[in-house]
């Protein structure tokens, strides 16, 4: 009975937080516990379902999934290179991949050896990756929980995040964010309501001109006037899209809450972007092609771990420091013996 009180205690947590503020990650861990802890209520409680049994089939079969996830994950980093060339960014999902099977073989091989040393080394290893599997698990949860959110109408402007241009034209991700800003905001016209739209991007070192601008030219061929656009060709990154594309409204005496159009895999980051900066947004995502997801949400994860990265390593290091402390004592209470 204890595992359902704390579960539905941080349900509880987890909606007032996420009624408040739906843009924080921590709304995901409280979220994950108390499925955690539902799970293990209805292992252990007198449920009268098969779940407890469905649960013990699930971790007997976990080395399989495992197997299955990795080869899932290599297959997809050799489809990315092909299609989207070799770049570290297109390698992530075979480098996952990889991870997968070589850190469980080699804490395996550690622990067969016999030595103290290469053990507590495994052991460390094992409680980091653990962590990084557990937010990476946290991640992708909330992040389909955020993006499941309903999309108001009565927005004063519609921010549209660039996402690089090919050979000077707008490629296929770029022209889905386009394709579903121009929905949403036909969606607002009809509502009554007149939002400006703001293609936001500027020129990278391989582009002959802002993203921006390619942007704005696609929305006008699709019947936007000029009027209605507000372009911002300066930014460089996420934040500075949002940063830029806020001050030329403030600057262009726009009002109202802001929407935020992106891919799907990248609509978390943005939100808590937002957050950061203090905005008043909605982020929501356009579609994107499968084969390229695993490694964007890849992508994303590692952008939020480096964001975050005091606590995510003070968080590893805490991990690490547990089997080399737990040895010592050992070793100093068979001394002692």
């Amino acid at each position: 009975m204890i595992f359902l009180i704390l579960a539905l205690t941080l349900a509880g947590i987890f909606l007032y937080r996420f009624q408040r503020e739906p843009r924080r990650l921590s709304n995901g861990v409280y979220l994950i516990f108390a499925l955690l802890l539902a799970a293990l209520w209805a292992m252990t409680g007198d449920t009268a379902t098969p779940l407890p049994a469905l649960l013990g089939i699930t971790v007997l079969s976990s080395p399989l999934l495992v197997l299955a996830l990795a080869g899932f994950l290599l297959t997809n980093g050799v489809v990315m290179v092909r299609r989207e060339g070799v770049s570290a960014a297109n390698m992530l999902s075979f480098l996952a991949g990889f991870l997968l099977l070589a850190l469980p073989v080699g804490a395996a091989l550690a622990i067969a050896s016999g030595s103290p040393l290469l053990t507590v080394a495994a052991l460390s290893l094992t409680l980091a990756s653990t962590y990084a599997g557990f937010a990476f698990t946290c991640f992708l949860l909330y992040a389909w929980v955020y993006s499941r959110l309903p999309v108001r109408r009565g927005h004063g402007a519609i921010i549209v995040l660039g996402a690089g241009l090919l050979d000077g034209e707008i490629p296929p991700l770029l022209a889905n964010r386009l394709d579903r800003a121009l929905a949403l905001y036909e969606r607002e016209r009809k509502a009554g309501h007149q939002p400006v739209i703001v293609p936001s991007g500027g020129q990278g070192d391989d582009e002959p001109l802002p993203e921006a601008q390619a942007m704005a030219w696609y929305l006008t061929s699709r019947g936007i006037t000029d009027a209605e656009l507000l372009p911002e060709t300066r930014s460089t990154s996420t934040e500075e899209n949002l940063r830029y594309s806020n001050r030329e409204l403030i600057a262009a005496g726009v009002e109202g809450r802001l929407l935020v159009v992106t891919s799907n895999y990248h609509v978390l980051r943005a939100a808590i972007l937002s957050r950061h900066l203090g905005l008043h947004a909605h982020v929501t995502g356009a579609p994107t092609a499968r084969y390229y997801l695993p490694s964007a949400f890849l992508r994303e994860f590692a952008a939020l771990m480096v964001q975050y990265r005091a606590l995510n390593l003070t968080a590893c290091g805490v991990l690490m420091a547990v089997p080399p402390l737990l040895y010592l004592v050992g070793e100093a209470l068979h001394t002692a013996w």
